[in-house]
């Protein structure tokens, strides 16, 4: 009984392997099922089932001979265990080339094929391992680059924080020294003022009265003589014109010279007060006398010393906050969130693709 048993297994294994359907994979397995007819997988015919793979075309779509050549949009299905599946036109079926790698495309012709899919597949399996440890290499690499990254980055920002807190420093410091700067220049118009000022006080006049009189005293003789009216005095009209000598010797009072007492009673007040005559060169008498007053100097030097002062701190103030802005930009615009590029920002390196 277990003899009969054996006998007839094999019979079944030998006639189901007669039976196995050439050239399909094992996806297209469904539609060789064996029965009495074959639809084409088109569904352009239906044929005896005997009729597959009998050296004949009968299906448009060629389905109904994947394992032979004989029909001209036919594929046959390389199966290359141990090596990669693929598919060739049924035309090279038996022509005498191995197309597949396990043979089986040349299963009724005189060429003699080996199977090479093992050692192929070996092959191919050691450059996918290659290839698997150059990405390993590579996701290591990129893991380093944003831990780098990350790292710049905390960097980049905590620079940030510094340049703010100096921008808010010197923020403080120009504030305070445009308030310097607006005393000191207030200072000076008030200086300015009081020299100018006719009741003063009796110093200030004295000293405004003797600093005209020995910008008209040429010679430093201690008198103003009619050359020396003529030669610093202009008389106005429609426009500026030297004095006559009679219109001098009439401004001295008509004599030929003056001291600084008959000056201040008389020409002084013609000068600062009147409109016919000025000082030449000068927009005003008591603003070409301001050149020359110590207070006046210490005033408008005060006010240059703080005007270049508060320039500095503005200078430097849009310094800072030109650099916060580029840095802002560089972190919210050209790293965002890849942090494995951001150590390689502004770094020349060699990328090799393939």
């Amino acid at each position: 009984m277990r003899l009969h048993v054996v006998v007839a297994a094999m019979l079944w294994c030998g006639f189901a392997e007669s039976r196995k359907i050439r050239g399909i994979s094992s996806s297209y397995k469904r539609f060789y099922r064996e029965r009495k007819s074959f639809l084409c997988i088109d569904g352009s015919n239906i044929i005896p089932f005997e009729q597959v793979n009998d050296d004949y075309c009968d299906c448009e779509d060629g389905s109904d001979e994947p394992g032979t050549s004989a029909c001209p949009r036919g594929r046959f299905y390389c199966t290359n265990l141990g090596f990669r599946p693929h598919y060739i036109p049924s035309s090279r079926v038996n022509d005498g080339i191995c197309d597949c790698c396990d043979a089986s495309d040349e299963y009724n012709s005189h060429a003699r094929c080996q199977n090479t899919c093992w050692n192929l597949g070996q092959r191919e399996r050691a450059y996918v391992e290659g290839q698997m440890r150059t990405l390993d290499e590579g996701l290591l690499l990129k893991q380093q680059l944003i831990e780098e990254g990350v790292l710049l980055w905390r960097e980049k920002q905590a620079q940030l924080r510094e340049l703010q807190q100096v921008a808010e420093d010197l923020q403080i410091k120009l504030e305070e020294h445009r308030r310097r700067k607006h005393e000191a220049d207030r200072f000076k118009e008030q200086t300015l003022k009081a020299l100018g000022a006719g009741d003063s006080g009796l110093k200030n006049q004295n000293g405004t009265v003797t600093s005209m009189f020995q910008l008209l005293d040429t010679n430093k003789d201690g008198s103003i003589t009619v050359d020396e009216v003529q030669a610093k005095v202009a008389l106005i009209h429609d426009e500026e014109r030297i004095l006559s000598e009679d219109e001098a010797e009439a401004l001295l009072g008509g004599d030929f010279h003056m001291d600084v007492a008959e000056f201040q009673h008389t020409l002084w007040d013609i000068l600062t007060k009147g409109d016919s005559v000025k000082i030449k060169n000068t927009h005003s008498a008591p603003d070409s006398i301001a050149g020359e007053d110590p207070h006046v100097k210490a005033a408008d030097s005060a006010a240059e010393w703080e005007a270049t002062n508060l320039k500095q701190v503005e200078e430097a103030y849009d310094t800072v906050n030109m650099e916060i802005s580029d840095l802002r930009k560089k972190l919210a615009i050209d790293y965002g969130t890849d942090w494995e590029f951001l150590f390689l920002n502004s770094q020349c390196y060699k990328l090799r693709v393939y």
